[in-house]
């Protein structure tokens, strides 16, 4: 038997499905509506393999900040395009390796306004603090709370995990991407995962239309086309590569077309 829907909040169009909530959906988590499970057993019809996408997704944003906390000396974290709360979360990880780590989450959607405090319920020696507001916009920098909390002088990790694929190629998801690196200071990193249509296009093309139909932009991408948002930047090892093959912790027993992600992380010179 399915979990109870949650209790919607203000604000809150439950009629119609959120790429969030149905990706809550993928992750076996509560936070989602009839209409976003309707949606994301669609999807799921279409693309069998979304649960283990959005499992290795979530896997390898984890090891991804990890790295850049524990290896790269990182303190500050501006996570874009955040989601409903899934626990250990981004703040959860690195104020393991360092607790004086400071946190900035952004998101669109009054879902994850609704539980706020769980991103802000932080180590008390950092900082945490939750945005609503356009993803993908530099405005986004000129907000007071990020000044709060992020020395925009000093690097900065911008994790942009699972949200550029819901960015048309008329809305210029590259301009985009280049508008809040270059109000990041040299060192800062970038922490990139895109959905991609190499391994199973007809799949992944009856996936995108479900979204479409939705109401949410969707656009899987090749490699190369991916690989674009990276110009300019330096790209740590293993460079692009599918989301279980970046630095694995573990042997992950998956084919290319199970994942169907590419995960980078790349430094600003």
């Amino acid at each position: 038997m399915a979990p109870p829907a949650p209790r919607p909040a203000d604000g809150i169009d439950t009629s119609r499905p959120h790429s969030a909530r149905m990706y809550d959906y993928y992750l076996g988590g509560k936070d989602w509506f009839a209409a976003d499970r309707e949606a994301a057993e669609q999807v799921l019809a279409s693309f069998p393999f979304m649960r283990t996408v959005a499992r290795q997704n979530r896997a390898f944003m984890h090891r991804a900040v990890r790295t850049l906390a524990r290896d790269a000396g990182l303190r500050q974290f501006l996570d874009i395009g955040t989601g409903i709360p899934t626990e250990p979360n981004l703040h959860q990880v690195v104020q393991e390796v360092d607790p004086a780590c400071r946190v900035v989450y952004v998101d669109n959607d009054p879902m994850v306004l609704e539980y706020a405090d769980v991103l802000l319920n932080g180590d008390p020696a950092g900082r945490t603090a939750y945005i609503e507001a356009d993803v993908l916009t530099d405005a986004v920098l000129d907000d007071p709370r990020v000044h709060e909390v992020l020395d925009l002088k000093q690097p900065v990790a911008l994790s942009l995990v699972a949200i550029l694929h819901f960015v048309p190629d008329d809305a210029d998801p590259a301009g985009l991407l280049g508008g809040l690196l270059d109000r990041l200071p040299s060192g800062s990193h970038l922490v990139l995962s895109h959905g991609t249509s190499d391994f199973l296009p007809e799949e992944s093309r009856r996936s995108e239309e479900v979204y479409r139909r939705s109401g949410t932009s969707a656009r899987t991408r090749s490699h190369a086309e991916i690989a674009r948002f990276l110009d300019g930047l330096e790209v740590l090892d293993p460079g692009l590569v599918l989301a279980h093959q970046w630095r694995p912790e573990e042997a992950v027993e998956l084919s290319d077309a199970e994942v169907s992600l590419y995960g980078a992380v790349a430094r600003k010179r």
